[in-house]
């Protein structure tokens, strides 16, 4: 019998261990063969060696959560347990996306986000719903990032709909590019996580990597690529039949959406939620749903999501028990 402490230092205790030690209890039901006991700001750990390196190393992948987003959910504890009981970290020691700028490490942070990965890996079009923060965007530029560094594709085309998102842009000075650089704020961003700043800028100048405005696209066949249609909720059904239709040889393409922030405007049917019906017996495409659980943003962005969800769950109640109250909800909101 071995006995290892860990000592939480500066640590708020109801943040990392749960209500009523809920995560811990989580731990323990995972690791039957050991004794996990938590007092105060120590945690108590008895059982065979091997063991307890797997439980030191799940509370230390823990630690790094909460450091990073301020506490630790049953929801995170969950994601970080392997199944069969093995920490989730310990079976995803090769599954690093790439390694970015400054030792940045890329790679799933949820099971959900794993799954979109594995997609992409087997699949030729991915579709990645889910709502804001939950890092679709993020891993599908990685997985991007890390085909053109092993040589599978030779270009990375990333695009959008210039939408806007309850603001008017059209009066900014500059030039086209300039008015349109706040649409691909994120996708340059998260390209400035993952490939060297002047290696990004010879990439762009020589279009080995191009962010353009869906309305682009129109009339090109994109071959060699892999290609990126981001906020696809913002499509019109002609916008995405025809970005479907630029697939050339050798392409993969992943389209990320979020079908609960649709900014069309006059409330125009969104293209996503009508390829999903159309292309939903269609082989080898895969569909990842991501969801609040997989948000790793502000630990509020999650409470924020559930909440507007929760809502709107109560009135789409209200339409179907009252339809005449239709009208009402949707000028509330």
């Amino acid at each position: 019998m071995v006995e290892k402490v860990i000592t939480l230092e500066n640590i708020p205790l109801l943040d990392f261990l749960g209500s009523e030690n809920e995560n811990i209890r989580q731990i323990a039901s995972a690791f039957p063969q050991s004794k996990i006991i938590s007092r105060g700001n120590e945690i108590r750990i008895q059982g065979r060696a091997p063991e307890i390196l797997r439980i030191n190393d799940l509370l230390n992948m823990l630690l790094q959560h909460f450091h990073r987003f301020g506490q630790v959910t049953p929801d995170n504890v969950k994601e970080y347990i392997a199944l069969e009981g093995a920490p989730f970290e310990e079976n995803q020691k090769d599954d690093v996306i790439l390694y970015g700028n400054k030792g940045l490490v890329v790679k799933p942070k949820s099971a959900n986000q794993r799954k979109l990965v594995e997609s992409a890996f087997k699949n030729d079009l991915v579709f990645a719903l889910g709502p804001a923060g939950t890092g679709k965007t993020y891993i599908a530029v990685a997985i991007a990032v890390r085909a053109l560094k092993n040589r599978e594709v030779k270009r990375i085309i990333i695009t959008r709909p210039a939408v806007e998102a309850g603001e008017n842009l059209g009066f900014l000075p500059g030039d086209l590019q300039e008015k349109l650089d706040p649409y691909l704020r994120p996708i340059y961003d998260a390209l400035s996580d993952m490939v060297p700043p002047e290696k990004l800028k010879y990439y762009q100048e020589t279009r080995v990597i191009e962010i353009a405005p869906l309305a682009y696209m129109r009339g090109r066949t994109l071959h060699d690529a892999f290609v990126l249609l981001d906020e696809a909720q913002n499509t019109t059904s002609e916008q995405i039949k025809m970005f479907l239709t630029r697939m050339g040889p050798n392409s993969k393409v992943i389209i990320t959406g979020d079908q609960t922030q649709v900014d069309l405007p006059n409330r125009q049917k969104s293209g996503l939620k009508e390829a999903l019906h159309v292309l939903r017996d269609v082989k080898n495409i895969g569909i990842v749903s991501l969801s609040g659980k997989d948000v790793i943003r502000h630990k509020l962005v999650k409470s924020i999501i559930e909440a507007y969800e929760k809502d709107e769950a109560q009135k789409e109640e209200r339409r179907s028990a009252n339809p005449s109250r239709k009208s009402s909800d949707e000028g509330a909101a």
